[in-house]
């Protein structure tokens, strides 16, 4: 089969997908541990055992997801028209899970629990199917790392206008009253992705179709995808991969507001900022794999990166003009391994085809967007747990020494030793460049093989077939 090459309107559609997701995801990364503690009204601990409890109902309804998703028949294909289906319960969701009733605090817990329980959910049935149609809108991985390119810029737009609109909207909308702000601001970013999801339905297609179609049950793709040993190792990328950004973003307000002693005006300045240094740290992935192989790129931008954020802890947070430029360096950075992660998602997908002979996209995708939640899970957990251990006082007018000195570590030290992690998991994966040249010529002659005995199966059938038969 021909490699498929994308035009730049269906890379942005594509990356349009994404947009819509992080219009909500964002919002969790950047805003939503701080809204739980400072307008919400929860305790730090809780808001860690809210964020990793809701990770272990993941792990059934992600694979079922995967499967269902495998298994969809419609005439947009298989992972498309998930986002037709489901748009709407997420961004709903998303406003509810911003919105803090008038309650008792034990029934507003409840209330937390629950309704980001159901956005959880919507994320993984909108989620899972988009996430697996990377893997099939292409098989050239040259494209599929330009077509992740778009897809991060087009996230570093979203967050742009999240982290510029959000705060400014909830005080604009709210005043005084934080808790209407957030309610009223989120239904704004809600209707924005809204238009973005819509956007990439209408623009991207499915291409790759598995060489030999596969019916069998669920039991057996499950047991089967574990046969794919960069599978299993790319799910341990996938959480090394997220969590040190996550931990980082979490921390982000607190790190501004208490130890910078900034306004909310210059966090939303300084926010994003950083998230143009992600835009340009996307487009560069895209430079750097021209050139060198993704794993040696993705090794190497992990070792800078534990070095460079681990020196940002020793820099004087008062020193404003330096801490703003580090930042903005440090997310070029970060954002670097982000398209190459996703590429080799779909890379290790077409490898588990080649070593068992199954495609199995949604589940494989299923697994590595389990991964990805247990990261943010754990991230946004680890962020209330620690905030909690050092002492962190929401409604303190001065933190102590030693909850800034967390905070200072959250915001460092611990991604730059996440950072490092990641760097070793990376030298597990073995589907370089040359590998993946062999892969895809083999594919390519198994589709043709098989395109070929269907057609002589149907010649033989209508040649057997009784005189007098249709």
């Amino acid at each position: 089969m021909k490699a498929t090459a994308l035009s730049v309107k269906e890379k942005i559609g594509y990356g349009m997908g994404d947009a819509g997701c992080n219009m909500i995801g964002g919002a969790i990364m950047l805003f939503l541990s701080y809204f739980y503690t400072d307008v919400f009204g929860l305790a730090p601990a809780l808001v860690g055992v809210l964020l990793l409890s809701v990770r272990v109902l993941d792990a059934v309804t992600d694979p079922i997801m995967g499967a269902i998703a495998d298994r969809t028949r419609s005439r947009w294909g298989r992972f498309r028209p998930w986002l037709l289906w489901v748009s709407v319960p997420y961004v709903l969701f998303s406003v509810l899970m911003f919105t803090t009733p008038d309650w008792s605090y034990e029934s507003k817990v409840i209330y937390a629990f629950v309704t980001y329980f159901l956005m959880s959910l919507a994320y993984t049935a909108i989620n899972i199917p988009y996430c697996s149609l990377g893997g099939v809108i292409t098989n050239d991985p040259g494209e599929r790392v330009s077509c992740q390119s778009y897809r991060f810029v087009m996230v570093g737009i979203a967050t742009l206008i999240l982290s510029l609109s959000l705060l400014p909207l909830a005080e604009w909308f709210g005043g005084e009253d934080k808790a209407r702000g957030y309610q009223m601001a989120m239904g704004v970013m809600a209707v924005i992705g809204l238009c973005m999801f819509l956007f990439c339905f209408a623009t991207v297609r499915e291409r790759i179709k598995p060489a030999v179609p596969s019916n069998d049950q669920l039991k057996a793709d499950l047991k089967d995808v574990w046969k794919n040993d960069q599978w299993v190792r790319i799910l341990l990328l996938t959480l090394c991969n997220v969590c040190p950004g996550f931990i980082r973003m979490a921390a982000t307000m607190y790190y501004v507001i208490w130890v910078m002693q900034q306004s909310t005006s210059f966090a939303t300045l300084f926010i994003s900022l950083g998230v143009i240094g992600m835009m340009i740290g996307s487009t560069l992935a895209k430079v750097l794999t021209d050139r060198w192989c993704k794993l040696k790129v993705f090794f190497w931008t992990n070792i800078v990166l534990a070095i460079f954020s681990t020196g940002f802890y020793f820099l004087d947070p008062q020193a404003t003009v330096l801490i703003v430029v580090m930042y903005f360096l440090l997310n070029i950075f970060h954002q670097i391994p982000s398209p190459l992660h996703w590429s080799l998602m779909a890379d290790v997908d077409d490898y588990g085809e080649w070593k068992t002979g199954k495609r199995i996209t949604g589940i494989s995708f299923s697994g590595n967007l389990f991964f990805l939640k247990v990261g943010l899970a754990v991230a946004g957990a680890m962020v209330g747990f620690l905030l909690s251990w050092y002492g962190y006082d929401a409604g303190a007018k001065q933190q102590s020494a030693t909850a800034i000195n967390g905070i200072m570590l959250l915001f460092t030290v611990i991604p730059g030793i996440g950072y490092l992690l990641t760097a070793g998991v990376v030298r597990l994966m073995k589907v370089d460049r040359q590998l993946m040249q062999t892969i895809q010529i083999d594919l390519a002659k198994r589709r043709e093989n098989y395109r070929e005995l269907s057609e002589y199966r149907d010649e033989k059938s209508i040649e057997i077939k009784p005189e007098g038969v249709a």
